[in-house]
């Protein structure tokens, strides 16, 4: 007889730790290609105008509503400094976006007589005190052009507070849209100010230009507003199969909005949905970000859009000897593109080229003469928390008494998905652990293999509870050296009068023994397998929770199916992000199992409401504020029959909801303990499933 071995799990058939990226990428990349054909028909079809309009559509629904031109609010302007430099005069002024936000504006204005064609320079995410920024800006200048240049939320530009790219950026997810917004609505601003200089000769437009970043606000722009005249983006653009997509790059939370990557909407369909507004692409031949092979075939297919609509002339491609940068040669190549489509004392003649002015010329100014010192009143987080209460108040007063239960759960069920099946369950051998039998298993979810440890009563009987525990930080702290899910088990109990439980303990995509392998672009300051799994799925209109929440259900619901107790003995234990999921599933599941959240945020207003929130990025839910949040989740819940207990609630933060904020929040029908130690926690928890347990 061979010596006695513990249960050697089912082997998964992919690789736990890239299952969740391999899924999010695939599931976009099957959107592009959608994205692709319908490209390809419309262009089979001669039917531009359709496929323009389509994507019109889908941006303007990302983007919400944006208060510019005839429909902008006052700009209240004031001008900060005035100085003088051999070029040009420098003014910098400020002037509102949306009601409150301020645009710090420094405007690069020629010397001699005007009125002067005016260039919009948006600044991408960097500061315009830098190279790439401040000398172009002297440069259009001094080759007659007021440029106007202004800095991006946040980054290093002097609106930091409340604006941080990633962290407050992402916060637009939980309303379905994009936090371009705001980086496209100032740029539409700096029109509507031009619109007020005398300096200014706008009555054929105006032309925008800007680098990385500021190229993909100028790409934005152009689509909103027929004021452009001309634009021409740098050193931004490439097919997002190849980038970000492909390559994992740690891109940008704006520019994943919900549903972009699943419709197939790709940076060569913006920019063809511009047409017939002129185009000049500029690239660095060195550019170590767009990699130069990949952003030829992009242009390709952007000259072959533009010639299939007609417009072959209204578009062109410069490609630069530089890296990732805007500079002087970029400058020049754009002043001749302005020069053919706006500037009105070179129409009717055929502009000759510009020469490049020489760097020499321009000297770097220090960084006073471009401050503006803008209000940190209004930022990307205090509109943020604006919008989640207005949001809230519509929500809550389209529901009635009699409908809210199954009204809400229908929402959750529309923004989370259906609560799908369990296609395959594998099991182990057994493993006596006294009173408890140990065994692996491996259940396959929507294409993921999700590991389960499971303890069964031994010697096998009805067990009184059957608890599926989910937690964020994976089954293996809850299970090892006597974790609080192994101590519900009561596997050291020898009275076999006791009735015991059963407990499935399981790794989530991405959680625990799936925790995703960590991706080359991964290792920048910038960048995380949590905001890159983030945005692509928001991009794939599937969050990551949504993922979570609907593996969960369809656990939970193959438990009850195999499991000797009844429904109403099956349990659903969650703690911290998996409280979160296991909320979200048992509102979309037929099942109506009971549920314990330990430690859950108490919403995803939450997240918006604090400044400062601790939670990562796969905790916003896309497009959830507009049609449900978790208190009236729960409240649901409990009203349609299950039995429910919170533990421990935390704010955003991650700091404890005191007894009387949580009865104000759960509208005090919900059972609610707060700041419970860890012993609390197992007592009630144990109780809870002995009484779910009782006959």
């Amino acid at each position: 007889m061979g010596p006695i071995s513990t249960p050697r799990p089912p082997r998964p058939t992919n690789d736990l730790r890239t299952q969740l990226t391999d899924r999010i990428v695939a599931t976009a990349l099957t959107g592009l290609e959608a994205g692709e054909r319908r490209r390809a028909e419309a262009k089979a079809e001669g039917d531009w105008e359709s496929f323009r309009e389509s994507i019109r559509r889908h941006v303007f629904d990302a983007f919400g509503p944006l208060p510019f031109g005839p429909n902008g609010g006052p700009l209240k302007d004031r001008t900060v400094t005035r100085f003088e430099t051999r070029h040009c005069i420098i003014e910098n002024v400020l002037f509102e976006s949306y009601p409150g936000w301020e645009i710090n504006a420094s405007l690069f204005i020629p010397r001699g007589e005007g009125p002067f064609p005016a260039v919009v320079l948006p600044v991408g995410h960097s500061g315009k005190q830098f190279e790439s920024y401040q000398i172009p800006a002297q440069a259009f200048a001094s080759l007659g052009y007021i440029a106007v240049l202004f800095d991006p939320p946040g980054q290093s530009s002097e609106k930091q507070r409340g604006n941080d790219h990633f962290r407050d950026g992402v916060r637009s997810s939980l309303f379905g849209l994009t936090s371009n917004r705001f980086f496209v609505l100032d740029a539409l601003r700096c029109i509507d100010y031009l619109e007020t200089r005398n300096e200014a000769d706008v009555s054929r437009g105006v032309g925008m230009s800007g680098v990385s970043g500021g190229g993909i606000t100028t790409l934005f722009a152009a689509l909103f507003d027929s004021r452009i005249a001309c634009f021409g983006p740098s050193c931004c653009l490439n097919r997002l199969a190849d980038h970000p997509v492909g390559d994992l790059y740690s891109g940008c939370p704006e520019s994943f909005w919900l549903g972009r990557l699943r419709d197939g909407i790709d940076n060569v369909d913006i920019a063809l949905a511009s047409i017939p507004t002129p185009m000049l692409y500029m690239a660095g031949k060195h550019d170590e970000v767009f990699l130069i092979d990949a952003t030829r075939r992009l242009v390709e297919s952007l000259r072959q859009g533009y010639r299939d609509a007609g417009s072959a002339d209204r578009f062109d491609y410069f490609e630069d000897e530089s890296g990732h940068a805007y500079t002087l040669e970029q400058t020049a190549r754009f002043v001749a593109w302005m020069n053919r489509w706006l500037n009105r004392r070179m129409l009717g003649s055929e502009p000759a080229a510009t020469p490049a002015p020489n760097r020499g010329d321009f000297e770097m100014l220090d960084y006073e003469m471009l401050r503006c010192r803008p209000s940190e009143e209004t930022t990307m987080y205090s509109i943020h928390r604006d919008l989640a209460a207005s949001v809230e108040t519509e929500r809550l007063r389209r529901r009635t008494p009699e409908s809210a239960p199954e009204e809400v759960l229908g929402e959750v069920r529309a923004v989370v998905g259906e609560a799908p099946a369990v296609d395959e369950w594998r099991e182990s051998g057994v493993s006596r652990l006294w009173s408890q039998g140990f065994s692996e298993a491996l259940a396959r979810v929507e294409g993921f293999d999700i590991p389960l440890s499971v303890f069964r009563p031994w010697p096998p009987k009805r067990p009184c509870a059957s608890v599926l525990y989910i937690d964020e930080a994976g089954r293996g702290p809850a299970i090892e050296s006597f974790g609080p899910a192994a101590q519900v088990t009561r596997m050291f109990e020898r009275d076999p009068d006791v009735p015991l439980p059963a407990l499935y303990a399981a790794d989530l995509p991405g959680w625990g023994e799936s925790r995703p392998l960590t991706a080359p672009y991964q290792t920048t300051p910038w960048g995380s397998m949590d905001r890159i799994h983030a945005y692509l799925s928001f991009g794939n209109g599937d969050g990551v929770l949504g993922i979570v929440s609907r593996c969960v259900a369809a656990l939970a619901a193959e438990i009850a199916r195999r499991s000797s107790s009844n429904v109403e003995g099956l349990v659903l234990v969650g703690r911290g992000l998996g409280a979160v999921g296991a909320i979200l599933a048992a509102a979309i599941s037929d099942i109506r199992f009971s549920l314990v959240a330990i430690a859950p945020f108490v919403s995803f207003r939450s997240l918006l409401d604090e400044e400062h929130y601790s939670r990562p990025a796969i905790s916003f839910l896309p497009g959830a504020l507009p049609a449900f949040d978790l208190p009236e989740t729960l409240r649901a819940l409990d009203a349609s029959g299950r039995k429910v207990l919170v533990i421990n609630p935390e704010d955003a933060r991650g700091r404890p909801v005191d007894e009387a904020n949580a009865t104000e929040l759960y509208g005090g029908v919900v059972d609610v303990v707060c700041r419970a130690d860890r012993a609390s926690v197992i007592a009630r928890l144990t109780a809870f499933i002995d009484a779910v347990g009782s006959p």
